[in-house]
């Protein structure tokens, strides 16, 4: 048997196979980051057992869809950059443009967490410990801070915003210098996000602080509550599909049959749960006061007491950095794995000398510093990242199925049952009238996000245009090849290196 190696295949430099199970677990605790960004939003629009029925549905969804790419994730353990790929490999010889597509779909549905959280995290720490300062002004939702701001002319800076570009650049320099800085982090903020989840989930029962009078479901004048919940389901992709990250560290795990596996199922479990409970046990305490934040400390202190609301509001922005790390590990994989299989520019294919993405992880950091100081409204970057993202789901799951008809041979060492191509047919068919919806009722889009521009729309689009750009330049210009629209010359079964790296996975590695 051939030994397995330490490192995984790939250009000069190499993805070292340095995580666990446990690790993508941790990475993927980002996501009940991605439900606090969220929730108070759902609670003031659709109450609080609007909120239970919508986040658990849509988290479901996240959990079926883990389930199938658990499969596609093991078939192509040499290539990072999550299920864009998997949409790639099982489109591109009907339709190439949807491989670019998918993949610039799924990074700015994940580079845009930097500016939505900095945004966040700047307004909570200035509500909290500087609403006096004089630099305390709005970062993208002006009731988290008081006071004035400084004016360059061009844009407004205060201090949110100068917090929120300070905790990016810093989760920036924990990932470029490597994995293990970067988990550490993880396993830190992670431990943290365990106290105000429980807080939440759990205390107000015994405290008393839950009433039952609080979960009403609410209406949105003007628009009829299934036109609502399919809007609201459009957005919460966003925040509960998130759990799929695991994915994108395939070719990094130990044993990437067992581990990959591991981690996407036991994150799809975890974070079902708590998108059930969170909203449950804080909606039972607030009812729809929900709003865009600030209600948070004054949840804390009903539940835990005004002495411990800074405490619990350090515990929940270390969550929100929990989600910020695991954002930056993710948006930059996703444009080195683009870039490897020939998709947009060279250039992202690199990897530094602590062997990960900087390139791409940079740029996911000058463009979100670039959001934060011109953007002024967490849910309309949130709804352009969405058109993409939600997409590239679709685009995934599809691929699932047409690589179960077009490559039969090709070894899959985690193989779901068949039943499990009616599940995805069914889900790929969901998301896609999610999409639809999301991109015919700007309206309603509008209204719930508290916007009144179009500008959303259109750089949600924007991104996906740019993305076919950037493949007619690779291959005219660096490739030097003619412009098709299908690969003709698609692999049925792997290559020899290929196919060495799945016998590893499927047989017991009995080197360590």
């Amino acid at each position: 048997m051939a030994e397995v190696t330490a490192q995984a295949t790939i250009e000069e430099r190499q993805l070292l196979k340095s995580l666990h199970w446990w690790d993508g677990f941790v990475i993927a605790l980002c996501n009940p980051g991605f439900l606090i960004a969220g929730l108070g939003f759902s609670l003031a629009t659709i109450g609080a057992l609007g909120s239970v029925i919508l986040w658990g549905i849509s988290a479901t969804v996240g959990l079926l869809q883990n389930w199938i790419y658990s499969e596609t994730a093991a078939m192509f353990p040499d290539k990072p950059g999550g299920i864009a790929m998997y949409a790639h490999q099982g489109w591109r010889r009907y339709f190439n443009l949807f491989g670019p597509i998918a993949a610039f779909g799924y990074w700015i549905g994940w580079s845009v967490v930097l500016s939505l959280f900095g945004n966040l995290i700047g307004g909570l720490a200035t509500a909290q410990w500087f609403s006096g300062s004089k630099f305390g002004g709005p970062a993208g939702d002006p009731e988290l801070s008081d006071g004035g701001y400084f004016s360059t002319g061009l844009v407004d800076i205060g201090l949110p915003q100068l917090i929120g570009i300070g905790v990016i650049i810093g989760v920036w320099l924990f990932n470029v210098y490597g994995v293990r800085p970067s988990l550490v982090l993880g396993y830190v903020t992670g431990i943290l996000l365990m106290i105000p989840l429980a807080i939440f989930i759990v205390v107000p029962y015994f405290t008393g602080d839950w009433q039952s009078s609080n979960m009403t479901y609410e209406s949105i004048e003007g628009f009829s509550d299934i036109s609502v919940a399919l809007m609201w389901l459009f957005i919460m992709c966003w925040s509960a599909y998130g759990i799929e990250v695991c994915a994108s560290f395939a070719p990094e795990y130990h044993d990437t049959k067992r581990d990959t596996s591991m981690a996407l199922r036991s994150a799809a479990i975890f974070s079902l749960l708590v998108y059930v409970l969170l909203p449950l046990g804080l909606g039972g305490v607030v009812g729809t006061a929900g709003d865009y934040g600030p209600y948070y400390v004054e949840a804390f202190k009903s539940v835990v007491g005004s002495g411990l609301g800074g405490i619990a509001m350090i515990f929940l922005i270390a969550s929100l950095v929990l989600s910020m790390n695991s954002a930056t590990a993710d948006g930059g994989r996703a444009l080195y794995g683009i870039a490897r299989d020939d998709m947009t520019i060279k250039w992202f294919y690199h990897l530094n000398r602590f062997h990960v993405p900087a390139r791409g992880m940079t740029v996911d950091m000058i463009v979100n510093v670039g959001l934060i100081l011109l953007v002024a409204n967490n849910l309309a970057i949130l709804y352009a990242s969405n058109i993409g993202y939600v997409f590239s789901h679709v685009l995934a799951l599809s691929g699932f199925l047409l690589l179960r008809r077009d490559r039969p041979d090709w070894p899959r060492p985690i193989k779901v049952g068949s039943s499990w191509k009616v599940v995805a047919g069914i889900l790929a068919a969901f998301n896609l009238l999610l999409v639809f919806w999301g991109v015919t009722q700007l309206d309603l889009a509008s209204t719930i996000g508290g916007y009144d521009f179009s500008g959303p729309f259109y750089i949600g689009v924007g991104v996906l245009v740019v993305s076919v750009l950037l493949f007619f330049y690779r291959r005219a210009v660096e490739d030097k090849k003619p412009i098709t629209f299908r690969d003709r010359d698609v692999p049925t079964v792997p290559s020899e290196d290929e196919l060495r790296m799945l016998r590893e996975e499927v047989m017991p590695d009995r080197s360590s």
